[in-house]
């Protein structure tokens, strides 16, 4: 309960915090700090579960719901604002509802899970790229800097406009640092997506398929 009642507070903080970045400058530093906290629960709530021994495979599912939502959004909201690109946001948001919708093929076919001992990945290089601890610490940090930057730089935006803050650095600068940043997100993001597709291969294509197979 604990864990799931985390993952719920990352779920409110994230709308409070695109809130606040509407508000102005002070609100906007807040928004960023609630934007390293509710990412920082993102691991807290695994944490929490494996020392109280709450893990269970519903729980890691509403965890992985609960990260779609909060990355989800605030890839819609920075695209909105022209901040990241429309199709940056798109690939990212398509390929979050596909996968999630594999891994719930995966759930209901052999109950098998994301990650964990349970796991749905079988090769080698599907684990290293996907389920293993590295690589989801690698593209979570990822994330983390992505959405974090992006917020420093409405932050400073706003500090322009309302207090006249000289950085010595352009906002264009900025800006271009933040769409290689974006993209380098987008392509991990890929990159994590497609071990997933290829060992939901043999699920896939029962559930999809089923007369072919026989035949």
């Amino acid at each position: 309960m604990q864990a799931n009642l985390v993952t719920l507070i990352r779920i409110f903080l994230v709308f409070l915090v695109i809130g606040l970045y509407k508000v102005n400058t002070i609100a906007c530093g807040i928004a960023v700090l609630l934007t390293i906290a509710t990412l920082y629960m993102d691991a807290l709530d695994g944490i929490i579960a494996r020392r109280l021994g709450i893990e269970s495979d519903l729980g890691a599912m509403f965890d992985i719901a609960g990260d779609r939502i909060v990355e989800n959004v605030f890839w819609v909201y920075f695209a909105s604002i022209g901040m990241a690109s429309f199709w940056a946001a798109a690939i990212v948001v398509a390929r979050s509802f596909l996968i999630d919708w594999l891994r719930t093929l995966a759930f209901i076919d052999a109950g098998q899970t994301a990650f964990g001992s349970k796991t749905m990945m079988r090769s080698r290089w599907a684990k290293a790229l996907v389920s293993s601890r590295f690589s989801r610490a690698l593209y979570g940090f990822t994330k983390a800097v992505v959405f974090v930057y992006l917020g420093a730089v409405l932050l400073i935006q706003s500090g322009q406009a309302e207090y006249g803050w000289s950085i010595g650095v352009s906002t264009e600068l900025l800006l271009l640092i933040g769409q290689a940043i974006v993209w380098l997100t987008v392509v991990m993001c890929i990159v994590r997506g497609v071990p997933v597709i290829w060992d939901s291969q043999d699920v896939l294509f029962r559930k999809m398929f089923p007369g072919l197979l026989r035949d």
